[in-house]
């Protein structure tokens, strides 16, 4: 089989990030072709060597050993396994619960541990944790560690659950722009819609996304079901070809709603979930591929693992804070196929005014609580545009009345003192989003940076250091949350390096020692924080500028603890620092500090 132009260039480029990395992600969109990427990594680097794959769902197994068996001797492991690995066999494919023990002997003797949707890998939980161990424990720099996603990022805001603590960077291989542009994908034409009746606010979201049962409910009571509903007929009139759609739900209560509302219009569909029997599920996938199934709605089976190219429109019946979710789930809308030349994106959902198209996304090995918690406003993304430089373009909400009494409520992009109809219902009524307030200004740390680059050394030149450092254990003692907050930011300046990196490995691993300095400094000092549920950076800016949350003996105590190391240093190695240390105190706010810490880089003994 002939690459494609960015497998070649991954394969050209492989010895020099096995070189420069030991545990990386290859990051390539949906239907790129990541498991052909990964019979040739094989074929060329790993040729007769101990290679284990692995996965966390059935489907997943069943496709890598498709893909790969045509080139190499494959074994499946099965559920109880016994007996030497790699007897008469190069690869070891299987889901991460599959035969435990036979499955770390082979982790300890592989050259290549590949791990498929490796987003999934969480290196706190139960499911990858004992697997990923082990394979640190292998005194093999030539062993490596390679993950195979669309979207590596996790879900969760959880601190101890990053990504950033399984591997050490991301290689953006194919950007989805570039593979329309070659053909390898379609183009998305997205229709998002505001449902103004969709209640989220009282949605607790400390979990890093919408409860399902709560989310269920919320959905169910307002009109999402039916938008979705009148605007797929009126989509699906625009499609030359045969029509065939997915539908997104959350929970098996919308998707029966749902399944109701669309047998309601005389087109043929189908629920599947992950309750639904094998036969019954492949049976029904089949007739969807073909078109003998126009809509197909689904309940947490779709995002991953399924590959009907000829999908060519997708629903969006899924509030998310998660951009995996929302990557993935439109992702399996833009395979190319036979005279099909887009895919149409009904969302209901408000997810595309949340994180934007799909083809836009930025991807990070290390996400904080306050991401998710920006994500809660339903227009974050149209809320950024707002700032782009030179900015001739507003968004505006459509306030057209239609036949049954809804609003329109389209969202759509128009050039500043422009006056067209809306696209959809040809209507003059709307709301500016940005002159109307109907969005937040995106959250950011730029009023502390000034504060602390402006009053740190006037306040530290005018003090006695040696005075205010004696006041360590008051300043500690009866200090509230926020004053401890500051004065670990203060400590994580001081303790942090400057020390300027050419990568988001080298930024981490830096800011991961300085937080461990912090963490140790309370530890030894019987200092607990409680875990806080958001980082409010105006807390910090308190203390320098007015004083109200943060008392002088606080205030006074952190300069004099960071005053001096920020007066010898250059400006640039001060910025560095300031930018680290700011991590360290999200990270310490959103997990907490206690007197039985253990975390991979730092662990009480």
């Amino acid at each position: 089989m002939k690459l494609r132009r960015w497998q070649q260039k991954v394969i050209d480029e492989f010895p020099d990030i096995v070189k420069n990395y030991r545990k990386f992600i290859l990051k390539a969109p949906t239907g790129a072709g990541k498991t052909v990427l990964a019979s040739e990594i094989i074929d060329k680097f790993y040729k007769n060597k101990k290679v284990v794959v692995l996965c966390h769902r059935l489907v997943l197994l069943e496709q890598l050993e498709r893909g790969l068996s045509s080139k190499h001797k494959v074994k499946k492991l099965g559920l109880s396994e016994t007996g030497k690995a790699f007897e008469n066999y190069d690869i070891l494919i299987s889901t991460n619960l599959r035969s435990r023990d036979f499955l770390i002997k082979a982790i300890k003797t592989c050259d290549l541990l590949i791990i498929d949707e490796a987003h999934r890998v969480s290196p706190n939980g139960q499911a990858y944790k004992e697997l990923l161990d082990e394979f640190d424990k292998i005194n093999n720099d030539k062993s490596k560690l390679l993950g195979l996603t669309a979207s590596p990022e996790r879900r969760t805001g959880d601190q101890k659950d990053q990504l950033g603590l399984a591997f050490d960077a991301i290689i953006d291989c194919a950007d989805i722009e570039e593979l329309i542009k070659e053909k390898v994908l379609v183009p998305a034409i997205y229709k998002p819609f505001f449902v103004h009746d969709f209640d989220h606010h009282d949605l607790d979201i400390s979990t890093g996304d919408f409860p399902v049962e709560q989310l269920a409910n919320a959905i169910i009571n307002s009109s999402m079901i039916e938008y979705a509903c009148r605007i797929y007929l009126s989509e699906r009139k625009q499609i030359k070809e045969k029509v065939i759609s997915a539908w997104f739900c959350p929970d098996i209560v919308v998707a029966e709603k749902t399944l109701e509302a669309v047998k309601s219009l005389n087109l043929s569909v189908e629920l599947i979930t992950a309750k639904t029997p094998l036969k019954k599920r492949l049976e029904i996938l089949s007739n969807h591929e073909s078109g003998k199934l126009e809509c197909l709605i689904s309940v947490g089976v779709l995002s991953e693992g399924w590959d009907n190219p000829n999908c060519n429109i997708i629903v969006h019946l899924r509030p998310t804070l998660s951009k995996v979710f929302w990557g993935q789930s439109v992702g399996r809308g833009l395979r190319s196929a036979k005279n099909k030349d887009s895919c149409v994106v009904i969302d209901v959902s408000s997810n595309y005014l949340t994180f934007g198209p799909v083809e836009k996304l930025a991807w990070k090995l290390w996400n904080h609580r306050k991401s998710y918690l920006e994500f809660k406003n339903r227009f974050n993304w149209v809320s950024k545009q707002k700032y782009t430089e030179n900015r001739d373009f507003t968004y505006l909400l459509c306030e057209g009345l239609l036949e049954d009494g809804n609003r329109c409520s389209y969202v759509y992009k128009q050039k500043l003192k422009s006056d067209s109809q809306c696209p959809v219902c040809k209507s003059f009524a709307h709301k500016d989003l940005y002159k109307d307030d109907l969005i937040e200004k995106p959250k950011n740390d730029n009023s502390l940076h000034k504060i602390f680059f402006d009053r740190v050394p006037k306040i530290f030149e005018e003090m006695n250091v040696s005075v205010w450092k004696s006041m360590e254990s008051s300043a500690w003692k009866d200090a509230n949350i926020y004053e401890k907050l500051f004065l670990s930011f203060c400590l994580a300046f001081s303790f942090v390096s400057g020390e300027q990196t050419s990568t988001e490995n080298e930024f981490w691993n830096l800011t991961l020692q300085g937080e461990k300095k912090v963490r140790e400094f309370l530890y030894d000092n019987s200092i607990t924080i409680v875990q806080q549920d958001e980082f409010i950076f105006s807390a910090l800016t308190d203390g320098l500028s007015k004083g109200r949350v943060i008392r002088p003996v606080q205030t006074n105590y952190g300069v004099a603890i960071c005053g001096e190391d920020f007066m010898k240093n250059t400006i640039e190695i001060n910025e560095r620092k300031f930018q680290k240390a700011l991590q360290i105190v999200e990270r310490i706010a959103a997990m907490g500090v206690t007197n039985n810490e253990e975390l991979p880089y730092y662990k009480i003994n």
